[in-house]
C-alpha cells in the first residue's frame, strides 16, 4: 500500500451525509448483533437445559459459524450484481425466527438449526447494511463506516450482558422475551429498504455500473487488498485473545472477583467501540493508510507494557489498546471498498465475517449463575 493507494480516486459520490439513515442503520446493527452474540452467551444454559457434551456445542458453533461468516462473502457477491433492499428486514426476520427456535426447541437438532437461522439472518443483514451505509454517507465514507460499525460492536457487547440478568436466571424460554429486538430492527429496516429501493430506482442504469478506480493497476489493487487482509486477521486474532482470555488472566495474576473482571472486560469493549467510532472520521482527514498502520504498530508499546502493569494501569492500558486497536477497522473497511469500487458487499462479508468468528469463549461457573466471558 504506497502513496498511490492511499485515496484512490472514485466517482459518483454523492453530496450530502444523511444522519438519519446512518443512524437507524447503526441501531439496527446494535439489534442484529446482540442476537448473534448471544448465542455463545447462553451455552452454559443451553448446554444444561439438553445435558449436552462439549462436542455437541461444537456442533452448534460450527452451525452458526458456516452460515454467519462462509456464507456471507457469497451473498455479498451476490448482492453487488443484483442489490436487493428489502433483503433487509427478510435477513432480520429469518434472525427473529431463529431465536424463537432457540427459545422453545425441545431437541438437539432445533438447537443446531436455530443457530444456523441465526447465523443466515446476520448473513444476509451485514452485505446490504454495509452498501446502504456507503449510499448515505455522501463522500464521508470513514465516518459512515464508523458509525455502522460501532453499531455492531454495541450489540456484541450488550448480548453478554442481557444473557446475564435475562437469560441465566431465568432459563432457556427466556429467550423469547428478547424476540422484541428483532422486531424493532425489522420495523426500522423496513424504512431503510424503502429508502433505498427509491435511490436504486432513481438512477439509470447505466449509473448503477461499478465505477472505475483512476490510476491503479490489477497487481497494485491485488498486492493492497491482500495486505489489508492480513492487517485485518492480525486485528481480529488479537481482539479475539483479549476478548476470550483477558477476564481469566485478571483473575490469575490480581485475584480479583468475577465480577470486577467482567468489568475491566466491559471497559476494553467500550473502547473499542469508540476507537470504532473515532477512526474513520480521522481517516477521512488525515488519510486512512496512516490510520491503519497507526492503528496497528501503535499498540505494540501498550501490549508489550501489559504484563508489568498493576491492576490500575492494566484497566488503562487495556483502554488504550481497544481505543486504538479498533480505531483501524472502519478505515481497512472503506480503503478496501475504494480499492474494490462497485464490490461493497464482497469487501463486507469476509470483514463483517472475520468479525463474527472470534474463538469459542470459555465459560466460568458461578454458585447460583453461569456467565460468559467475551
Amino acid at each position: 500500500m504506497d502513496a498511490k493507494a492511499q485515496a484512490p480516486s472514485v466517482s459518483g459520490t454523492g453530496e450530502t451525509t444523511l444522519f438519519a439513515v446512518l443512524l437507524a442503520l447503526s441501531l439496527s446493527h446494535v439489534m442484529n448483533d446482540t442476537v448473534q452474540s448471544l448465542l455463545p452467551a447462553i451455552y452454559p444454559v443451553i448446554k444444561q437445559s439438553f445435558h449436552l457434551d462439549f462436542g455437541q456445542i461444537g456442533i452448534i458453533t460450527l452451525a452458526f459459524q458456516i452460515t454467519a461468516s462462509l456464507l456471507q462473502p457469497l451473498v455479498g457477491l451476490s448482492t453487488d450484481r443484483h442489490p436487493r433492499p428489502y433483503s433487509l428486514p427478510l435477513g432480520m426476520g429469518v434472525t427473529l425466527s431463529g431465536l424463537l427456535l432457540l427459545a422453545f426447541a425441545q431437541h438437539f437438532a432445533l438447537v443446531v438449526l436455530a443457530a444456523a437461522l441465526i447465523g443466515v439472518g446476520s448473513s444476509v443483514f451485514h452485505p446490504e447494511a454495509s452498501r446502504v451505509a456507503r449510499m448515505a454517507a455522501g463522500g464521508r465514507h470513514g465516518l459512515a463506516q464508523s458509525l455502522f460499525q460501532m453499531g455492531g460492536n454495541t450489540g456484541a457487547a450488550t448480548g453478554p450482558l442481557l444473557a446475564a440478568f435475562i437469560i441465566v436466571p431465568h432459563g432457556q424460554r427466556a429467550i423469547a422475551w428478547l424476540s422484541l429486538v428483532p422486531l424493532m430492527a425489522i420495523g426500522l429496516l423496513v424504512g431503510i429498504s424503502n429508502w433505498y429501493a427509491a435511490q436504486l430506482a432513481a438512477k439509470p442504469p447505466r449509473a448503477r455500473r461499478a465505477p472505475r478506480v483512476e490510476g491503479l493497476t490489477r497487481k497494485h489493487v491485488a498486492a493492497s487488498v491482500a495486505i489489508l487482509l492480513a492487517l485485518l486477521f492480525s486485528k481480529f486474532v488479537y481482539l479475539a485473545s483479549l476478548n476470550s482470555y483477558f477476564t481469566f488472566y485478571l483473575i490469575a495474576k490480581f485475584g480479583v472477583s468475577v465480577q470486577t473482571a467482567q468489568l475491566f472486560l466491559f471497559i476494553f469493549l467500550g473502547a473499542s467501540a469508540l476507537g470504532t467510532f473515532l477512526g474513520g472520521p480521522l481517516g477521512d482527514h488525515i488519510g486512512r493508510r496512516y490510520v491503519i498502520w497507526g492503528s496497528i504498530l501503535g499498540v505494540l508499546p501498550f501490549t508489550l507494557a501489559l504484563p508489568y502493569a498493576n491492576l490500575f494501569f492494566t484497566g488503562a492500558l487495556a483502554f488504550i489498546i481497544g481505543l486504538v486497536l479498533s480505531s483501524a477497522f472502519a478505515a481497512m473497511i472503506v480503503f478496501a471498498q475504494e480499492l474494490m469500487p462497485g464490490r461493497v458487499g464482497t469487501v463486507a462479508g469476509p470483514s463483517s465475517a472475520t468479525k463474527l468468528a472470534p474463538e469459542q469463549p470459555p465459560t466460568i461457573d458461578l454458585p447460583r449463575i453461569k456467565l460468559v466471558v467475551g
